[in-house]
């Protein structure tokens, strides 16, 4: 196959004067004997490289067996078009797109059956052929959609295997590669691959689920990987663009959905953050705007603390769109206000309308804000402390002192806070014992403090002292 070949005839007069001749022994039921008369000119024209002639004998041959109603020969035709000896590029191309034209009336006029084939042989003909790419990605993502369909009809025989066999088979098209298609399109290609390897993931989660095994190479967590992966392959700069924003949202539902199999609470809450920002979306204060805000502020607070999380709670909370959700905003200013906050009291002023709520609704999400709030208290208690019993700082956090020194000591591994027990005498140290080299440092930085004050007075005094004097003289 190959195109670089110099024409070296022009059969132009020969095709024009075929083609009609062909066309009236088809509809005479002569077929046959068309196809032979085509192909026989269509040898000649392929071996002077004749792309135009070529392409016509072609396209005519194949249309005759679908104008005859023959699908085993419309199959046979194009495969044996796709295969003869030093066959052009461009020719292949230009019938193998006439064929998927004819897919959608196929399937609505013959049944799946006939569709199905036709679509076997376009992906046969297709495989390999990088020229071919993109039109072998759109057959596939027909056949895809099939099996997916076919997994959530009732005649299904294994309803698992053909949703697997959808993802599969969109997972094994590396579109991001692809220079002949439309970055649009691509992308659209990628958040499928991406939609489905969700659907099997939670699948198998599922049936993880049932069975009660934890294991963690089991379930759906290589779906889940591969999702992540294919989230890198979009490009977000792209879909900042205000045509994409259909695709925008799409992916950041993917992402969101990904991050909370992870508890991954603080990349939620950026995913949301990336859809509020969509001018549709913030546009909406009442709906999908006010839904995302929440949902950020929600998350914000789950997430545990780290200097990312800090400083985006913070930006959150003197956003000037968040004080109009007044819940939202109460409860965020709780966790920037280096005050305690006793957990009976958050559970009685929010409790009953956040575990209403789709976020909160699950256990485990009350349960980590529990965890946050007590997260919290503690490095409030580490601010203002030095010292502490055991027996008050689980007074403080309304815990038992087993379950205080379990959180107090994930939270010194973590780095979050520095403490030290004492579980003889039940007391805490919030402050590490300073070294001698450390004082001294500290000295000398106060008394560098000091002496710069001391000269800064000194010239004020003096400043004073000569203006007074010019006054007087």
């Amino acid at each position: 196959m190959s195109d670089n070949k110099k024409q070296e005839k022009d059969y132009t007069p020969e095709v024009t004067a075929l083609l009609p001749e062909a066309d009236a022994l088809a509809k005479s039921g002569k077929l046959q004997e068309a196809l032979d008369k085509l192909l026989a000119l269509e040898k000649l024209t392929r071996n002077a490289a004749d792309l135009s002639s070529t392409t016509k004998l072609s396209k005519a041959a194949i249309q005759h067996c679908y104008d005859a109603r023959n699908y085993p020969l419309v199959n046979s035709t194009i495969t044996l078009l796709s295969k003869k000896h030093g066959q052009l590029k461009a020719a292949i191309q230009a019938f193998v797109e006439q064929a998927i034209e004819w897919l959608p009336e196929i399937k609505e006029r013959d049944g799946e059956e006939r569709w199905l084939e036709l679509l076997e042989t376009l992906r046969s003909v297709t495989e390999g052929k990088i020229f071919l790419e993109t039109p072998r990605a759109r057959v596939t993502l027909l056949l895809s959609h099939y099996h997916e369909n076919l997994s959530l009809s009732s005649t299904a025989k294994d309803p698992k295997e053909s949703l697997q066999t959808a993802s599969d088979l969109l997972s094994e098209l590396q579109v991001e590669t692809y220079s002949s298609m439309e970055r649009r399109e691509k992308t659209e290609f990628i958040l499928e691959q991406m939609r489905l390897l969700i659907q099997v993931a939670r699948q198998k989660d599922a049936e993880v689920g049932k069975k009660g095994t934890k294991d963690l190479l089991g379930g759906g967590e290589a779906e889940w990987v591969k999702v992540r992966v294919g989230g890198r392959k979009v490009n977000e700069e792209f879909l900042k663009e205000k045509d994409n924003e259909d695709l925008k949202l799409k992916y950041y539902d993917m992402m969101i959905q990904h991050a909370l199999n992870q508890d991954a609470y603080l990349d939620v809450a950026k995913y949301y953050y990336k859809v509020w920002e969509t001018p549709s979306v913030k546009e909406d204060v009442n709906g999908k705007g006010k839904a995302a805000l929440e949902h950020i502020s929600y998350y914000m607070v789950l997430a545990p603390h780290t200097n990312e999380q800090s400083d985006m709670l913070h930006h959150l909370y003197v956003d000037p769109a968040l004080p109009k959700l007044e819940l939202q905003y109460n409860l965020t200013k709780c966790f920037v206000t280096k005050e305690l906050m006793r957990w009976p009291g958050i559970e009685s002023i929010y409790g009953k309308f956040l575990q209403k709520t789709p976020v909160f609704s699950q256990e485990k999400r009350w349960e980590d804000l529990h965890t946050r709030v007590i997260e919290h208290n503690i490095r409030v208690v580490a601010e203002y402390y030095t010292r502490i019993t055991l027996v008050r700082l689980s007074s403080l956090l309304d815990l038992t002192p087993k379950e205080t020194e379990a959180i107090l000591s994930r939270l010194v591994v973590s780095g979050t806070v520095w403490a030290k027990i004492d579980r003889l005498a039940g007391i805490i140290s919030f402050r590490a014992k300073r070294s001698t080299e450390d004082v001294m440092n500290d000295w000398s930085s106060d008394m560098q403090k000091l002496l710069s004050l001391v000269e800064k007075t000194w010239m004020g005094m003096n400043a004073a002292q000569a203006a007074q004097s010019r006054v007087k003289s």
